[in-house]
């Protein structure tokens, strides 16, 4: 788990911490056959009940929040973690919103994917279904709890959630408000679930739960992902660490640049869509980097950079290799002088996290040489990183970004938590 889990232990029995999954699980599958088949309509109604009850229950949620900023506090959590677990009057209404728009998307089950006809008359078609039982273990974001259970319910699924230790009493208090709203309309609470426990021992039933959950899908850092992908003997769709880039090219336009690259970096800095490396070619490195880097240093910043961004910039510290690697979720940035975009192309390819990254040029030769070769989720011509997000898709939510290159991939939103069926119908055809 993160390393602010801190007070995660596995101290249940494996044998308790599976008979409270078979519970969940049992109750889930009691629940999924009505979800399956709720009408559009229904499921529609239920998130928009969910978002009121979010909003009716506004200050219980606050209240529980608050318990979980105490103690992350105490616990010296960072600014950039403690940013990402505070709820405010604003954020719970951009969770509600978050619900009614996954409510407003078309209904992804029951689409007809593809179909054609065969020779012998056999009509075949591709049809989206739900995938079943989806568990869902993150950290430090409530929204998450939102966001998860109302996809989820929108593709026809039924949700296990496991939030982290920090989020405890925002995470409860959101899913009793989920709960209650589509309940209100009919359909069973039980088709969200959180975890009765935080004993890590339960994410470890949750990992080997085969029959039980259908696909896992885990949401923070590395840790948390390397574990779930090693240890789960269920399909899973991974997000890894977000350690995004900004590529400024040869033709690049400095305002798109400074614009940019601040945004990128300091919007949100705890967020996996923020920018943690700038590489800018040398060709324009000593025109540019002082007047970009001074806005990142304003803003409150702290820049390490290679010895040719040190001569550049006086206050730079030096970067080290280890800092290539790094997703700081904290107003850190790297920065990297190099030769030109073939050299990017290998630096993102050497030291990324295969999520999101972007380039600043006006050179649509350059740009499309980016866009091929650079093997991310996500790839962004001259806008910020920070558009790594399932609402800025249109997806209303997302339940992360995918950097798996299989089923979902990039922000994961109610279309991505289907499968399918195909369906084959004839008129009295046998095979010879």
């Amino acid at each position: 788990m993160s390393s602010t889990a801190q007070d995660e232990k596995d101290l249940l029995a494996p044998e308790t911490a599976d008979a409270l999954l078979a519970d969940l699980a049992s109750r889930a599958r009691i629940a999924s056959p009505a979800l399956s088949r709720a009408k559009p309509e229904i499921k529609t109604e239920a998130l928009r009940a969910a978002a009121a009850e979010v909003r009716a229950q506004a200050n219980q949620i606050l209240e529980a929040n608050s318990q979980d900023m105490v103690k992350a506090a105490d616990n010296h959590l960072t600014s950039a973690m403690l940013d990402r677990l505070k709820l405010d009057e604003g954020r719970l209404q951009d969770i509600a919103k978050g619900l009614e728009a996954v409510a407003d998307l078309p209904d992804p089950v029951g689409r007809v994917l593809a179909d054609w006809t065969r020779p012998n008359g056999l009509i075949i078609q591709k049809i989206a279904v739900p995938l079943g039982i989806i568990g869902v273990v993150y950290e430090s974001r409530p929204n998450v709890t939102a966001d998860a259970g109302g996809l989820a319910l929108k593709a026809g699924n039924c949700a296990i959630l496991r939030g982290g230790t920090e989020s405890t009493h925002s995470s409860a208090a959101i899913v009793d408000a989920l709960r209650s709203g589509i309940a209100k309309v009919g359909l069973p609470k039980d088709a969200i679930q959180s975890a009765p426990t935080q004993d890590r021992a339960f994410v470890g039933a949750m990992l080997r739960g085969r029959g039980k959950i259908d696909v896992m899908v885990p949401r923070g850092g590395r840790s948390l992902v390397e574990r779930v992908l090693a240890e789960a003997r269920m399909p899973v769709i991974g997000h890894l660490e977000g350690l995004c880039h900004v590529y400024i090219d040869a033709a690049a336009d400095l305002e798109k640049a400074r614009k940019i690259t601040v945004n990128a970096k300091m919007r949100r800095t705890g967020v996996c869509g923020a920018a943690e490396t700038l590489l800018i070619d040398r060709a324009v490195a000593y025109k540019m980097l002082p007047t970009i880097l001074g806005d990142l240093e304003i803003a409150g910043c702290a820049i390490r950079g290679c010895a040719e961004t040190q001569a550049i910039w006086a206050t730079a510290a030096p970067a080290l290799e280890e800092d290539w690697f790094t997703e700081y979720l904290d107003a850190i940035i790297s920065v990297r002088v190099v030769s030109g975009v073939d050299e990017a192309i290998e630096h993102i390819s050497r030291y990324g996290s295969g999520h999101t990254d972007a380039i600043i040029t006006e050179d649509r030769n350059i740009q499309a040489r980016f866009t091929e070769e650079v093997d991310s989720a996500i790839v962004v011509i001259n806008a910020s990183t920070q558009y790594a997000d399932g609402g800025e898709f249109g997806f209303g939510a997302e339940i992360g970004i995918s950097t798996d290159k299989f089923h979902a991939r990039g922000p994961v939103g109610a279309a991505q938590l289907t499968s399918f069926k195909y369906v084959v119908t004839g008129d009295g055809q046998t095979r010879p």
